[in-house]
Parts: C-alpha cells; sequence; structure tokens
C-alpha cells in the first residue's frame, strides 16, 4: 500500500516533467520559421497526432498486457528523442522525426497513465476519489506549462534553439521518474487473442451509448481545441509582439491549473454532466467571440476558456472510466484516444491550409464553427441523464 501512495505522487512529479516545456508558447512560430508555411507547419502537429493513432491501439494492448510501468519507461525514452530531434530543427524531416517520436509517446502514455492512476487509488481503496487525486496531479501539467511558458518565452527573444534545447532536460527527468514507478495489481486481460481483445473493445465502445457520444465529443473536442490551441499563438502574434505572447498561454496555464485542482470538488458539487454542458457552452460562445472581435483582447478572451479546460477534462476521464472494463482499462482508453488523434491528424492540417489561404482569423473562426455538433452531444447526454 505504500508503495501505491508513492506511484501517486511520483506520478504527479512525472506529469510536471512531462509539460516543463520551455517551448510551448512559441513552437507553432519556430516551426513556421524552419518550414516558412503554415500548412507544413501545422502538418508537424498532424504527424504527431497520426503516428499516436496508429500506435494507440498496440501500445495499449501492450499496457494490458505486460504493465503500467514498462510502458511509462518507453513513453519516456521516446519523449527525450522526440524534444532532441526538435531541437535539432534543421530541416522539414528533421521535424518530422521529432513529431513521430512524439507521436508513440503519447500513445505510450495515453490509457496507460490514467489506468495506473485507478488501479493504484484501488490497491489503496480510494478509487472513489479518482476524480479527486486525477485533478490534483493533472494541475501539474498546467503549473510546468506555466512556469515553462514564462521562463522559455524570455528565452525565446535571444533564442529558439536555446529554449528547444533546454526542454530536453525535463524529459530525461522524466526518464529517471518512470523507473521508480512501481506496478499495481490488477486484473490481467483474460483474451490471450489480441486480435480478440481488440474486438471486445470496439464491441464495448459501439453497444454502450453513453460511452459512444463520449467518445464521439471527445473526437470533435479534442481535433479542433487542441489544434486552434496550438495554431492560436499566430493569431495572437497578429495583435501582441513575441514577447508578450507567452503572456497568453500563461493566462490559459493558470486557469487550467485551478480548473484541475479544484476539479474534484467542483464535480462533487454540480456533476459531471452539467459541468460538461456548461463548459463546452462557454467555449463556444467565447471562442467565436473573441474572433470575431479580434483585436488586443482577443487574446484575454481565449485565455479565459481554460477556467474549464481541467475540471472538463477530469469529467470525462471520470465518466469515461466508469464505463470502461478492468481487463480492457488501456485498450478503451487508448481506443478513444486513437479516434481524437485521427481526427486531429486531419484537421490540424486543414488548419494549417485554411490560414495559408485566408489568414490566422479567418481559419480558427471556420474552426470553432465546425466544433458546434459537440454542444448537441453533451445536451443529449444530460437529458438521458434526467429521463
Amino acid at each position: 500500500m505504500i508503495s501505491m501512495q508513492k506511484n501517486i505522487r511520483l506520478l504527479a512529479l512525472f506529469n510536471f516533467f512531462t509539460d516543463f516545456h520551455l517551448y510551448s508558447a512559441i513552437l507553432i512560430i519556430y516551426f513556421v520559421q524552419v518550414v516558412e508555411s503554415y500548412a507544413l507547419a501545422m502538418s508537424i502537429f498532424s504527424v504527431a497526432m497520426v503516428s499516436s493513432a496508429i500506435f494507440e491501439l498496440p501500445t495499449g494492448i501492450f499496457s494490458d498486457y505486460i504493465g503500467r510501468r514498462k510502458t511509462m519507461i518507453l513513453g519516456a525514452i521516446c519523449s527525450v528523442l522526440s524534444v532532441a530531434l526538435y531541437a535539432v530543427g534543421t530541416s522539414y524531416l528533421v521535424l518530422v522525426m521529432g513529431a513521430l517520436f512524439e507521436g508513440l509517446r503519447r500513445a505510450f502514455y495515453s490509457g496507460n497513465n490514467d489506468a495506473l492512476l485507478y488501479e493504484s487509488l484501488t490497491e489503496t481503496r480510494q478509487k472513489h476519489q479518482y476524480e479527486i487525486y486525477l485533478g490534483k496531479t493533472s494541475s501539474l501539467f498546467q503549473v510546468a506549462a506555466t512556469v515553462g511558458i514564462v521562463i522559455g518565452g524570455f528565452i525565446a527573444t535571444w533564442s529558439f534553439p536555446l529554449v528547444m534545447w533546454l526542454s530536453v532536460i525535463p524529459q530525461l527527468v522524466c526518464l529517471g521518474i518512470s523507473f521508480r514507478i512501481v506496478e499495481p495489481k490488477r486484473r490481467r486481460a483474460d483474451n490471450g487473442n489480441v486480435y480478440a481483445h481488440i474486438g471486445e473493445a470496439v464491441g464495448k465502445t459501439l453497444n454502450n451509448r453513453k460511452l459512444r457520444l463520449l467518445s464521439l465529443h471527445h473526437v470533435i473536442a479534442y481535433a479542433v481545441g487542441e489544434s486552434t490551441y496550438q495554431f492560436r499563438a499566430a493569431f495572437v502574434n497578429l495583435f501582441w509582439p513575441l514577447w508578450a505572447i507567452s503572456f497568453s498561454k500563461v493566462l490559459s496555464s493558470m486557469g487550467a491549473t485551478a480548473s484541475y485542482w479544484y476539479s474534484g470538488k467542483i464535480l462533487r458539487k454540480f456533476g459531471a454532466l452539467r459541468i460538461l454542458l456548461i463548459a463546452t457552452t462557454y467555449g463556444k460562445v467565447v471562442n467565436i467571440g473573441a474572433i470575431l472581435l479580434a483585436n488586443v483582447f482577443s487574446p484575454v478572451l481565449l485565455a479565459t476558456t481554460s477556467l474549464f479546460h481541467g475540471v472538463s477534462t477530469v469529467a470525462k476521464s471520470k465518466l469515461m472510466q466508469d464505463e470502461f472494463t478492468d481487463a480492457q482499462r488501456s485498450t478503451l482508453g487508448s481506443l478513444n484516444s486513437l479516434l481524437g488523434n485521427l481526427a486531429f491528424g486531419i484537421f490540424a492540417a486543414v488548419l494549417g491550409v485554411w490560414a495559408d489561404a485566408y489568414g490566422p482569423t479567418k481559419a480558427l473562426l471556420y474552426a470553432y464553427i465546425l466544433s458546434i455538433p459537440s454542444m448537441y452531444i453533451i445536451w443529449l447526454l444530460f437529458t438521458q441523464r434526467n429521463r
């Protein structure tokens, strides 16, 4: 039991160093400087997500069959290689290689790390507090992002390559932490046939209406939300100077930190579906409004949506974990991530093409309008719950 408590503390530290990227605020600008095109720059993000999608199921199955600790170690190795290749950044091909390793890293972490937390809590008889622990450990992603953005934003005014190389160090720390994780006890996959294991996971998703709608919402929200977040610096740079771009990201990270930290209490008071409905509605209205306004205040408005980011992410995770089976917990999580990453890979490329053709402002507006159906999906789930 002591070792499982240690797992939770180590996972919190792991989360911090995972997202301690000094380049967070300027990555799209760095890519554009190397490849000289919005479309090519966004295609690098697409490569990362599509490769993640390709590896999602194999790594999810690997985690369910082989173990959470080994999966985390492999993910940390890929993370070091990814950031190092980004730092080399001599050509589009090198950046694509970095993106491939980033995708593999995402695949190893996806499903696996939430399953590690869930099973560690189960072993310590604290499973009922999953959303609280997930919120607090996930808040460290945002704390790290805030610190990294502030430091990286200032360093970027002197040297982009230095920002990239310094970002390798936190990933080396993650690798060291992963070796200290203790494998939790869990129910292993019963079926030795990998294809049957996948079939059961797909069947579980298709036959469970709640899980099916949650997955569809995730696909739309992740594809549009993550791609626009990565691209947003290009829009902010239209109104704010380079040195100030980091502050828009800092505002987002600070809001997300608070949102993650208090997510457990908020969800217990208001309920996961109600919070998702409020967060989705607020996000659509504010994002579209900020782009239509298109002035120096727009970045601040966009940053306010982060106040719901943490709590809505934890809400979705809790709702999905409650529907997942123990034997396929990581595989089901990876299947869901696969769909989201594929959608991101396609949409990020489209967003880049739109930006080259129409400019960053119109590209973001089109993207936010296309995400409106995700609000209706949550409404369906909310009304179903109240029947």
